[in-house]
């Protein structure tokens, strides 16, 4: 095995690469349209802040964002880099690893997001920027799950979060993020 690098966990080539789709696709096409096309605005349903490793995560009804430091009084906040500044999820996501766990209540805590959202397809942001209440944020990658998962969520925690673990995000204009905010893809 000498002459090998040790790189870190191997990623799906697709999250190595740039997602290139809208750069390579004919701006009048069908599918360039399509991924165009209005796309309903979310709402903000829960708001979480991990104030230390490990520790519980607080609930408040409102989080403070800035390009500098991501989500104040969250742990990671400010040593994350700025293209995790924010992680968000989707509740009907939610549903679905909890569902494939047997649970019968998603618990938001558990997942350790930021933000979770409701009513939008936090896919069909990639590439963009958007707004959640007065912060304008920018798509940067996938929100994939930790070993941790087997710990908080039991046995298949792991699995039940892949693919449903959300997104990462950078501010780009700070701002408060409150509930019931409106999460909406800017042009």
């Amino acid at each position: 095995m000498s002459g090998l690098i040790a790189c870190g966990p191997r990623r799906p080539i697709a999250d190595r690469l740039p997602d290139l789709t809208a750069s390579l696709l004919n701006p009048a096409s069908p599918l360039a349209r399509l991924l165009d096309a209005p796309l309903r605005p979310g709402r903000v349903a829960w708001i979480g802040l991990r104030p230390a490793r490990h520790a519980p995560l607080l609930a408040p009804p409102t989080a403070d964002l800035t390009p500098a430091d991501g989500v104040l009084g969250d742990h990671y906040s400010s040593r994350t880099g700025a293209a995790r500044g924010v992680t968000l999820i989707e509740q009907e996501c939610l549903a679905a690893i909890f569902s494939y766990l047997g649970a019968a209540t998603p618990d938001p805590m558990l997942l350790r997001r930021n933000i979770v959202t409701a009513g939008i397809n936090l896919d069909a942001l990639r590439d963009r920027r958007f707004q959640v209440g007065g912060a304008v944020l920018e798509y940067t990658g996938i929100c994939h799950p930790c070993s941790r998962m087997e710990a908080l969520l039991g046995p298949g925690g792991y699995n039940a979060v892949r693919g449903k673990g959300g997104i990462t995000a950078r501010v780009l204009q700070g701002g408060t993020v409150a509930l019931d905010d409106a999460v909406l893809r800017l042009p």
